[in-house]
């Protein structure tokens, strides 16, 4: 039997982490994996868990002052059936694992399992998404691309837990989303590419664009988004051998049991040109 503990508030669940090394453990689809050990054999999870993924506190959708707040316990099938989540973001969530999977997984599992390939994490980067970090001393909130600071590694403290995850409560002029994989449903990712624009008066008002599973972690560059902004629609397509030149040095895949580093290179490239193709169409 694995020991832990199953507290019936947050703010139980605070008071032991404050007190015991142990685990946070939602609906485990990732964690299982990792911590398996062959056939008939328990997970070896190193120290106690503390189960959190019953608790309410961590299963509401809301919106407050114009920003979208989710509970990190809510599960991908309620992302997907909620009618606050925008539609650009349930793109992903739709082709994350099997609809099983789904009624287990969870946003903040997803996020602190902090893989470059996690298939939330190019939308949560390019809208500069906030998590809010509880411990029984207080809180405190963090951008998304500061809490993960490499493969499987986060800036969470021991006596912290994720709570809420902040995004901000609109839809973007122009969406795309892609995922690369060896078939279109229940497939590890290859490569992610997440690309939003506004266009006013046909100029590009603001633009977002990332790449997953192509770097340590999710490939974002402000200084090149910023440098688009203010350019005419149009004119993009004169530039677009420019942009795929800037951001080729910033995608760095590795080859391994998914795919080739020269393919994910090559179709995350593309997909940008594809993007960028698409707002130059924008009027």
């Amino acid at each position: 039997m694995v020991d832990g503990f199953r507290p019936a508030t947050l703010q139980e669940a605070l008071d032991i982490r404050s007190k015991h090394d142990c685990l946070p453990i939602a609906g485990s689809t990732d964690l299982m994996v990792q911590k398996a050990r062959g056939f008939a054999l328990k997970p070896d999870f190193g120290k106690p868990l503390l189960f959190i993924g019953h608790l309410p506190e961590l299963h509401k959708i809301s919106i407050e002052k114009d920003q979208i707040h989710i509970g990190a316990g809510v599960l991908l099938t309620d992302l997907l059936n909620s009618d606050i989540i925008p539609a650009i973001f349930k793109e992903a969530v739709c082709l994350m694992a099997s609809p099983p999977s789904r009624n287990l997984a969870s946003i903040g599992g997803n996020i602190c399992n902090a893989s470059p390939a996690g298939d939330t994490l190019p939308y949560l980067y390019a809208v500069d998404a906030q998590l809010v970090l509880k411990s029984a001393r207080g809180e405190r909130t963090v951008s998304v691309d500061r809490f993960i600071t490499g493969p499987k590694q986060t800036d969470l403290a021991k006596n912290e837990l994720l709570t809420d995850i902040i995004i901000p409560n609109k839809q973007f002029d122009v969406n795309y989303y892609r995922k690369v994989g060896q078939r279109k449903g229940m497939s590890l990712t290859k490569a992610a590419f997440q690309g939003m624009a506004d266009i006013d008066n046909g100029m590009v008002a603001d633009i977002r664009i990332t790449f997953g599973s192509v770097a340590p972690t999710i490939v974002r560059s402000r200084d090149i988004e910023k440098s688009l902004i203010g350019i005419f629609a149009a004119d993009i397509e004169d530039k677009v051998s420019e942009i795929l030149e800037r951001y080729t040095p910033l995608v760095r895949p590795i080859d391994d049991a998914r795919s080739s580093a020269v393919y994910r290179k090559k179709v995350s490239l593309r997909l940008l040109e594809d993007f960028l193709r698409k707002i130059s169409k924008e009027k």
